[in-house]
């Protein structure tokens, strides 16, 4: 079979791994050849596909971002199913691997319901899809947060400040409570739990009183108790979804405010997504790559590949898709008796 590989919406570490991955075990085992597609679905509409040999991916699992390059393009924006099947005929390319989050999947589910041979293998650094326990990249923005957070709060201590620290997550909170639970941070806010100010400020007071530097860690997501949105001041991406941010600034404003303590405010970005992946990320993103090649072999097509406790399995890509996977109320209310 002839494969096309894509990797759409934000880059994150690990894809490489995953295009490795699959061009390895496809050639050596099942003897396909691959075509790289440019840019996500950008280049599958625009016709920017070369091909993708196993030379070019040698050595890959440890580099950060994708050698394909990536973009928030929707094909249903430039043609739809039937520009990406004129493309695909053109180059005889006979299945679809697509790699990526939410947007990304849901675009494949819309695909493969138009009669498109296509399979997911998910990606996102917020670990928000219900149909697999992890997500690749995940574990390397969390060491990314934990480890930025471990070094603002020297600079904290040093000055007597509270260090509020905004990450990645849109509207889940895995990072913010995993990086926050990891570094020892005073208060995590994440979407799951409206919490008010004035028990933020208390967490806040708690610790300043002990002769501590308070840190809180905010996810992009969290909405203040009593607001029914998230703060969103850069507008929408390609898919009409609002580009989040700008909370950590709001509550640091706040703290400083009510309780006179001088606060300053990080915000991680793009940090969270670059850089080399962890090992955790780079084995995870392999074995997603090698099952992914398994399942097009198979024809098993709508489906994406998901880690299952330490297996890979397969699911409906609209089961993928069908429900953001939150941070349970149980697992916040264990580490917010570490709060303050």
């Amino acid at each position: 079979m002839k494969i096309g590989i894509l990797t759409s919406g934000g880059d994150c570490p690990g894809l490489n791994a995953v295009i490795r991955g699959a061009v390895m075990k496809g050639d050596r085992i099942y003897g396909h050849t691959f075509l790289g597609i440019r840019d996500g679905w950008r280049g599958l509409v625009m016709d920017d596909i070369r091909p993708l040999p196993r030379q070019d991916v040698r050595g890959l699992s440890k580099q950060g971002g994708t050698i394909l390059g990536t973009s928030r393009t929707s094909p249903f924006e430039h043609g739809g199913s039937e520009r990406v099947k004129e493309v695909m005929s053109k180059h005889g390319m006979d299945a679809i691997i697509a790699i990526g989050g939410e947007g990304t999947l849901t675009v494949a589910g819309m695909l493969h319901q138009d009669g498109i041979n296509i399979i997911g293998v998910p990606k996102t650094i917020d670990n928000d899809l219900s149909a697999t326990d992890y997500t690749f990249g995940f574990d390397t923005s969390v060491a990314i947060a934990t480890e930025s957070i471990d070094r603002l709060r020297t600079t904290g201590e040093s000055h007597h400040r509270c260090m509020v620290v905004e990450v990645m997550g849109r509207h889940v909170g895995w990072i913010a409570l995993h990086a926050g639970l990891a570094a020892g941070a005073h208060a995590i806010l994440i979407p799951e739990v409206p919490v008010s100010m004035e028990r933020i400020t208390e967490w806040v007071n708690q610790a300043r009183d002990r002769g501590r530097a308070p840190v809180v860690v905010v996810a992009e997501g969290f909405k203040p108790e009593g607001t029914d949105e998230a703060v969103s001041i850069k507008g929408l991406d390609a898919f009409g979804r609002p580009r989040l941010g700008g909370i950590g600034d709001q509550i640091t404003a706040e703290i400083q405010e009510r309780t006179g303590i001088e606060a300053r405010c990080t915000v991680l970005g793009h940090l969270q997504r670059g850089g080399v992946p962890t090992a955790y990320d780079r084995v995870l993103a392999t074995r997603f790559g090698t099952h992914a090649v398994d399942t097009v072999s198979n024809r098993t097509w709508g489906t994406m590949v998901a880690l299952d406790g330490i297996d890979i399995r397969t699911v409906p890509l609209r089961q993928a898709t069908s429900q953001l996977k939150v941070v349970p109320r149980h697992a916040y209310d264990e580490a917010a008796i570490l709060f303050g």
